[in-house]
C-alpha cells in the first residue's frame, strides 16, 4: 500500500467514524432544548402528585422486596427533571435556572422522604429486605452509573425527536429508591441506613447534573444574555462557584469510593492468596477500608503467631502498606495442666481425647455454619419462590410454567461458585431458542444475586 493509499484509507476511516458518532445532525434547536428542560423542572401540580404516588409504589416494592414494582415506580418518577435542569442551567450561565432547579429538587426530596416515612410508620412490615439494603452502601460503580446515565439522559433530551431514554436513565440511576430507603430509616430509627441511602441519592443527582453541564458545554448551546454587563459578570461568577462547589466534592467523592473499592479488592485477593492452611479455615472476614483494617476469623487448628507475622509482612507487597491485619483464632481457654496427671497412660489418654474432641468440635461448628447458611438463605429467598416465577412469565411470555427450587451444590467449591444453587424448571408454550435460554439464565443470576444457577427446560 502506497503512502497515498494509506492517506486515503485514513481519511475514509475518519469520515466513517465521524458520520457514525456525530451528535449534531439530529440535535434539536436550542429553543426546543430549553423548553423541554424547563418544562420538566417544576415540582408542582401533576408532577408533585405523580412523585407522591411513585414514592408510595416504590416504598411498597421495597417493603415486599419486589424488584418489578420498584422498577415500575422509577419509570413514572419525575425526579430526573430538576437534576438535569441544574446541569443545564450551569451550562448556559443561567443562575436563576440553577436556583429554581435546586429549589424544586429540594421540595421533591422533602416530599419523597416525608411520604415514604409516613408509609413505613403505618405499614406492619418492618423487615429489612434485600432491596432496601442495596440502597444503603454506595460504591464506586454508583458514581459511574450516575455519570454515564446522566450523559445518556441529556443527549436524549437534546434530540429533535424526544426519545425514551429518560425512563431508562431513571431506572439505571435509581434516584427514588434511596429516598424511600431514607424514609424507612427515619421510620425505624436505622440512622446508618439513612446516611447511606441519602449519600447514594446525592451521588446520583450530582453526577447527573455534572454530565448535563458537560454535554451542554460541548454542544455550545446558546447562553442566556443579560442586558446589564454587571449582572452578566455577577451571574458568571455565581455559576463558576456553583460548578466548583459541585465538581470538587463530587471528584473527591468519586476518588474516595474508588479507593475504598480498590482496597477491598486487594484485601480479598490477599486473603485468598495467603490465608489458607491445612487444618484451619477462614470462617469470616471483615474489611474496613476507612480504617484500613482487615479482620480474619479462623476456625480449626491454631496457627503459630510466627506464621501470621510472616503473612502480615507481605501486606506491603500486595499494595496494602498501611493496612492492619488482625487474626482471631478459637483457641481453647480452659486447657487443663496435664502435668498434674501422674500416670503416663492417663496423660496420653487425656491428650488423645482432647485432640479428638477438638476435631469433633471444629467439624460440628463447620456443619452448624453450613446449616445456618442454608437456613438463612432459604428464609432470605423464601418470597422469591413466588416472585421470580411471576416476573419470569411477565418478561418471557412463551413461558407458561415455572418452578424455583434450591439445593446444596457439593461441587461448588471446586468451581469457585456459591454452595447454594438455584434450580429453575421451565416449561414453555413454544420452543425456547438458545439465545432466549441464555437470557433467562443471565436474568436469573442477576435476580437471585447468585453465580450458581441451573436452568432446566421441560420439553
Amino acid at each position: 500500500m502506497t503512502n497515498l493509499q494509506k492517506h486515503r484509507f485514513w481519511l475514509d476511516a475518519k469520515k466513517i467514524l465521524k458520520d457514525r458518532f456525530n451528535l449534531t445532525d439530529d440535535k434539536a434547536d436550542d429553543d426546543l432544548i430549553d423548553e423541554r428542560i424547563r418544562a420538566d423542572i417544576n415540582m408542582k401540580g401533576a408532577n408533585l402528585w405523580i412523585l407522591i404516588f411513585a414514592i408510595l409504589v416504590a416504598s411498597v416494592g421495597l417493603n415486599v422486596n419486589s424488584t418489578a414494582v420498584i422498577i415500575g415506580a422509577m419509570l413514572i418518577s419525575p425526579l430526573m427533571g430538576p437534576s438535569i435542569g441544574m446541569g443545564y442551567g450551569a451550562g448556559i450561565n443561567d443562575f436563576g435556572l440553577i436556583r429554581k432547579s435546586f429549589k424544586n429538587l429540594s421540595i421533591a426530596v422533602f416530599i419523597a422522604i416525608l411520604t415514604s416515612t409516613v408509609y413505613f410508620l403505618i405499614t406492619p412490615l418492618h423487615t429489612v429486605q434485600s432491596e432496601l439494603l442495596l440502597r444503603t452502601s454506595p460504591t464506586a460503580w454508583d458514581v459511574l452509573i450516575g455519570f454515564f446515565g446522566g450523559l445518556a439522559g441529556i443527549i436524549g433530551v437534546t434530540r429533535q425527536e424526544k426519545s425514551n431514554v429518560i425512563p431508562g436513565v431513571a431506572i439505571a440511576t435509581a434516584l427514588m429508591p434511596p429516598l424511600c430507603t431514607a424514609g424507612f430509616a427515619l421510620a425505624t430509627a436505622h440512622w446508618n441506613y439513612f446516611f447511606g441511602a441519602f449519600y447514594l441519592f446525592t451521588i446520583n443527582f450530582v453526577f447527573i447534573a455534572l454530565s448535563a453541564f458537560l454535554v451542554i458545554r460541548i454542544f455550545n448551546v446558546a447562553e442566556k444574555k443579560y442586558i446589564n454587563p454587571e449582572v452578566a459578570k455577577k451571574t458568571k461568577r455565581y455559576i463558576i462557584l456553583v460548578v466548583i462547589a459541585t465538581i470538587l466534592p463530587s471528584s473527591y467523592l468519586a476518588y474516595k469510593l474508588v479507593k475504598e473499592e480498590v482496597f477491598k479488592s486487594k484485601a480479598n485477593n490477599f486473603i485468598n492468596e495467603y490465608l489458607h492452611f491445612k487444618n484451619t479455615d477462614v470462617a469470616r472476614v471483615k474489611i474496613n477500608p476507612k480504617t484500613e483494617e482487615i479482620k480474619v476469623f479462623l476456625i480449626g487448628d491454631s496457627v503459630p503467631q510466627s506464621d501470621l507475622d510472616d503473612i502480615s509482612v507481605r501486606l506491603k507487597d500486595a499494595g496494602l502498606d498501611k493496612a492492619k491485619l488482625k487474626v482471631y483464632q478459637n483457641e481453647e481457654q480452659d486447657e487443663l495442666n496435664v502435668s498434674l496427671l501422674k500416670a503416663d497412660i492417663i496423660s496420653d489418654l487425656y491428650k488423645n481425647t482432647r485432640v479428638e474432641l477438638k476435631n469433633k468440635k471444629t467439624q460440628i461448628e463447620q456443619l452448624n455454619e453450613k446449616i445456618v447458611l442454608l437456613s438463612s438463605a432459604q428464609e432470605y429467598y423464601k418470597k422469591d419462590y413466588i416472585d421470580i416465577p411471576n416476573e419470569l412469565q411477565t418478561l418471557f411470555p412463551k413461558v407458561n410454567n415455572v418452578i424455583l427450587s434450591q439445593n446444596y451444590d457439593i461441587t461448588a467449591k471446586d468451581k469457585n461458585l456459591s454452595e447454594n444453587r438455584f434450580i429453575l424448571n421451565v416449561s414453555s408454550k413454544k420452543y425456547l431458542t438458545k439465545d432466549e435460554r441464555k437470557k433467562i439464565e443471565t436474568w436469573l443470576k442477576m435476580r437471585t444475586k447468585s453465580d450458581n444457577v441451573k436452568l432446566i427446560i421441560d420439553k
